[in-house]
């Protein structure tokens, strides 16, 4: 399985990301600068790590939706590869399109940064089967503009096609149906504002995050 992180000015996951990956697959992903980096051909999937690109002007992930690399983001997506993003990720895959809706400001108006409970609302894709028997995992969240919101067309199509990877048990930014992660029509691009990578065991909190690597293993 081989894998890339796309790397954007204000990225602070981006090693994180690195870490995770390398711990369930035994290999270093490739570290793809989003000016010009390319994504190697053979790429099993590509993660859109957290943080802040390009100091979150203009909108969360709105700049970083317009950078070079990501034709060959939308590339890869369009012939069937995987892709993750979390956090500023999620709220980039929102801007180029790849998934629907977007991220507003929390309702809270404040950033949220804690471990959070998650209800499993979907263990068969190919980023939760790992979590096959479990109702709830914890995995931190950190961010402020987690406000998930989409007309209610696009909700009932997410629901109605188990779409919902993830609900907050208690919600902490206000989005739309309790919705933490979502998954694109094909099942092959998930977006979710929590932290998996920060929950793989080690000095921080938690295990449960290697659920989401483990299952693209499983997957691939």
């Amino acid at each position: 399985m081989k894998t890339a992180v796309i790397v954007f000015p204000g990225s602070n996951c981006d090693r994180d990301a690195e870490m995770a990956l390398e711990k369930a697959t035994g290999m270093a992903p490739a570290m793809v600068w989003h000016k010009d980096g390319v994504v190697p051909d053979d790429t099993d999937l590509i993660m859109v790590p957290g943080g802040f690109s390009y100091g979150d002007y203009l909108r969360c992930g709105a700049m970083a939706g317009n950078s070079p690399v990501i034709t060959q983001l939308m590339e890869h997506a369009n012939r069937g590869g995987y892709v993750l993003g979390v956090c500023n990720g999620f709220q980039i895959l929102c801007e180029t399109g790849l998934l629907p809706g977007a991220l507003m400001r929390n309702a809270s108006l404040n950033f949220v940064c804690k471990p959070q409970a998650l209800k499993i609302t979907n263990s068969n894709s190919a980023f939760t089967s790992a979590y096959k028997g479990l109702d709830e995992v914890e995995i931190p969240i950190a961010h402020h503009d987690g406000n998930y919101f989409a007309d209610d067309t696009t909700l009932d199509t997410l629901e109605g096609n188990d779409r919902v990877a993830f609900r907050y048990t208690s919600n902490p930014n206000g989005s739309a149906r309790d919705i933490a992660g979502i998954l694109s029509e094909n099942g092959r691009v998930l977006g979710m504002m929590p932290h998996p990578e920060r929950a793989i065991g080690g000095h921080e909190g938690g295990v449960a995050g290697m659920g989401v690597f483990e299952s693209l293993v499983g997957a691939l």
